[in-house]
């Protein structure tokens, strides 16, 4: 009933909607009209009501809200099902929740802001309102040896949506990392639920600064972090991003479940900043210098040494120029 009365609101946003007319075509009786009307508001939308006239939806809210998502998502699975909150420790902690208690495959999980936040190596992730910060759960039919591919595939379809809404253009450092400006704008965090080579599940949590300001960013990180606000003066429609980002992922996902990873690849490889550069891969306390050449098939980095080739499956990456 809210859902519709809102599709209903915006669809008749040059006019006011009388209560008597939107009765009608939902069905319903003017005082659960009136009803929605108020849920709405309480959700955030500003909605104007003139006595004799009727209704007219005026301000849709910047917010994460599951019917902005929703409205105009183009998937078949992923986000069908959302869990949202203004405020969460971690969006990843939730979504594990979820899982464990047998959420289907695609449930999105999304919060304004979170409070503990987490990135990769077990490192703090700044969350503040105004980004995007969500969590997938997945439950793929492939082995463990693949996952990695879906970080890279996340990292694809995540730089393609900043593409299609922001208008610019945000490069990859391997594996998980958006850059612009070579400054961070994007960090994905996957963790996994398996035993021997069995997926359970797999969480692909994302945070994205989209609308934070400069002064939002905690200080020790304000020379190496941006956001979409930050580097172009321009807010971003941060439910039209949500609803790119899962499209793009789920086309590459139905890939990826056929064990078919070449369009991901290819297209990570057109947006890594990573390859060709110099750099130092650190990983359990050993350091690996050399050029980055390129990826292999199951996403390794491969670097070219002063002692030859160079494998490496996880780590943190520094770039000479960083």
């Amino acid at each position: 009933m809210k859902r519709k009365l809102l599709e209903l609101l915006k669809k008749n946003r040059d006019r006011y909607l009388s209560g008597a007319e939107a009765s009608r075509l939902l069905r319903v009786s003017r005082t659960a009209v009136w009803r929605a009307v108020e849920s709405l508001r309480e959700s955030g939308y500003v909605i104007a009501s003139s006595p004799g006239r009727g209704y007219r939806l005026e301000v849709v809210p910047d917010l994460l809200l599951p019917m902005e998502i929703q409205d105009g998502l183009q998937t078949s699975i992923l986000g069908k099902t959302i869990h949202y909150e203004k405020r969460t420790e971690s969006t990843n902690k939730k979504a594990r929740e979820l899982a464990e208690a047998g959420a289907a495959e695609g449930t999105l999980v999304l919060a304004e802001e979170q409070t503990a936040g987490r990135g990769r190596l077990g490192r703090s992730w700044s969350s503040p309102p105004g980004g995007i910060w969500l969590s997938l759960l997945l439950r793929p039919a492939l082995s463990t040896s693949q996952m990695t591919l879906l970080t890279l595939l996340a990292a694809v379809a995540a730089v393609e949506a900043t593409i299609n809404v922001c208008k610019i253009t945000p490069g990859i450092k391997w594996p998980n990392d958006l850059l612009y400006g070579r400054k961070k704008l994007a960090g994905i965090l996957t963790e996994i639920s398996a035993e021997a080579d069995r997926v359970h599940y797999l969480i692909v949590g994302i945070g994205f600064n989209a609308n934070i300001t400069a002064e939002q960013f905690a200080p020790e990180i304000r020379k190496t972090a941006t956001s979409v606000l930050a580097a172009t003066g321009a807010a971003v429609d941060r439910a039209a991003w949500v609803r790119a980002y899962l499209a793009a992922f789920e086309a590459y996902y139905y890939q990826a479940l056929r064990s078919d990873f070449a369009a991901v690849l290819a297209r990570w490889r057109h947006y890594a900043e990573t390859l060709g550069q110099e750099v130092a891969v650190r990983f359990a306390g050993k350091e690996f210098c050399g050029r980055a050449v390129d990826i292999d098939e199951q996403g390794a980095l491969l670097l070219e040494t002063g002692k030859g080739l160079v494998r490496c499956l996880a780590g943190d990456v520094a770039m000479k120029k960083d």
